[in-house]
């Protein structure tokens, strides 16, 4: 029985050590080169700070050290938390001001931007490109690590904060081996396995990838950061790794499928491909679909609070375009409760409630955060007999007349934009209150266009290179709202409070 996932790793590097682990541009790294690696950082990491159970931030784009450096966490006994290298300062700050990680490892180009936040925040900094030569054994390792448990964390993913700062969420071991346990069985994934790896290291599709790797020796191509501008290159970069899996976020494959690549660029060995993050039109989807008859698609979902997702759907039957995807069943040990307004289930068919979700996957929480935990981590309504905690997403769903859980939208302010989940009230927090921009704003989101938009109130109108330029200070880009409407007073409700509903639909027409 394995209780930490760098049991996996250094089972894989045994059968496999010649095999590629990486390959990342023109560099390929073996399993075993890979292994030595990961132990040196795990040595400098445990003579640098001695501690078991703590984050350790990483703060590089994804790269063959990234990945490095996440084992190297892991065997040290340790959490990684990888840090998005686009965030402005003030928001890396926030994060280390809450988190409070141990050390955080980076390289030459990013060790000026982070050292400053690390140093004030009495974190230690490491450089991967300085690691010596001193490696400690996999078995010293595995020994130090022997009195740690499954349910010890083992990653901490970044998600929007209301209140202006990102919440830390708890993911610890067992959850993912849980995941391994079915997916890899079910999808049929072996070290012949070649992942195309779009997704940035801050995702936790970034973290099952490493598990594909770690668990049966597939082998990750790192595809680059600029290639999203120009997918017809990320298509030619597959077809020459022969990739055979991927696991994305929808925006890129609606980009590929309008621009109508699929038809110049074949995909002759991608067996099985994922998507989750946001809704995937299908119009687009069925384009994907038709045009690689020899791949399996499977829609996933589940929100950051959830170990990597909680329900899935393979899709095995046509859909017409004016469907939607339905997102499918739970996994097994996942259960699922569909609630309505008075937290009773809901059983017939049709009928919309909240999903909520119990079992191993989910999450222990947001880190160094009780009140935020607690608030969205509840008691189960429907057991009154004893302690049973479940997750509370926000998100509608129903189950359509074929017994498939189908995503309906929001109840809140909560969004998936380009893959993140942001939180709209954050935006509104920084340009209201942080940045005092303007006197109230009400921010929504077009779902037909994915364009974030500021309705304001301000003593003068500003320009919307005006409001970038302040919000791209505190705010990551993807953050920042692309349409901005000027009004002499905003809508009120009957409660005086500014009426969301109203600019909410308004929004969309």
């Amino acid at each position: 029985m394995k209780i930490n996932l760098i049991e996996y790793f250094v089972e894989t590097v045994a059968r496999f050590p010649e095999r590629n682990a990486i390959i990342d541009g023109e560099r390929k790294v073996s399993f075993a080169e890979l292994d030595m690696l990961a132990r040196r950082t795990a040595g400098e990491i445990i003579k640098g700070v001695e501690c078991k159970n703590r984050p350790v931030a990483v703060f590089m784009p994804k790269c063959a050290e990234a990945l490095q450096s996440d084992l190297a966490i892991t065997y040290s006994g340790n959490a990684y938390m990888n840090l998005d290298v686009k965030n402005p300062a003030e928001r890396l700050g926030n994060i280390f001001a809450l988190v409070k990680p141990a050390a955080v490892i980076t390289n030459n180009r990013f060790k000026g931007i982070i050292e400053p936040i690390a140093v004030a925040n009495g974190t230690v900094v490491f450089n991967v490109e300085e690691i010596g030569e001193e490696a400690p054994s996999q078995k010293e390792l595995l020994n130090r690590i022997s009195n740690l448990i499954d349910t010890d964390p083992y990653c901490i993913i970044n998600t929007s904060g209301s209140t202006g700062t990102p919440k830390g969420v708890v993911l610890n071991h067992k959850s993912f081996i849980d995941f391994m346990a079915q997916t890899f069985d079910e999808y049929k994934f072996s070290e012949n396995d070649v992942i195309g790896s779009l997704s940035p290291i801050v995702f936790d599709i970034w973290s099952y990838e490493m598990c594909v790797l770690m668990g049966k020796g597939a082998s990750i191509v790192v595809i680059p950061d600029t290639y999203s501008a120009f997918p017809v290159k990320i298509l030619q970069l597959m077809q020459n790794n022969e990739v055979s899996y991927i696991f994305w976020v929808p925006t890129i494959m609606v980009n590929i499928a309008n621009m109508g690549l699929l038809q110049q660029v074949q995909l002759p060995t991608l067996r099985l491909c994922w998507f989750a993050g946001e809704v995937f039109p299908t119009k687009q989807f069925n384009i994907w679909r038709h045009s690689l008859p020899q791949t399996i698609f499977a829609n996933f979902y589940g929100p950051i609070e959830i170990t990597l997702d909680c329900v899935y759907y393979t899709v095995e039957r046509e859909i017409a375009d004016d469907e939607p995807i339905p997102i499918g069943k739970p996994f097994r040990n996942t259960d699922i409760l569909i609630l309505d307004e008075n937290n009773q289930n809901v059983t017939e068919a049709n009928k919309e409630g909240e999903l909520c979700i119990r079992g191993t996957s989910l999450a222990m929480g947001y880190y160094n955060n009780p009140e935020k935990t607690a608030a969205a981590f509840v008691q189960n309504p429907l057991n009154q007999s004893y302690p049973e905690i479940i997750y509370r997403t926000g998100d509608l769903v129903f189950i359509n007349d074929r017994g498939e859980i189908v995503f309906k939208g929001r109840k809140d302010s909560l969004i998936k934009h380009m893959g993140y989940r942001i939180e709209l009230g954050e935006i509104e927090h920084v340009i209201i209150n942080t940045l005092k921009l303007v006197k109230n704003g009400c921010v929504v989101y077009n779902h037909q266009r994915k364009e974030i938009t500021l309705y304001y109130e301000a003593e003068n109108e500003l320009t919307a290179a005006e409001f970038r330029k302040a919000i791209g200070n505190t705010l990551p880009k993807y953050m920042i709202p692309v349409v901005y409407h000027y009004l002499p007073e905003l809508q009120r409700n009957t409660n005086g409070k500014i009426d969301r509903l109203y600019y909410s639909k308004l929004v969309e027409e």
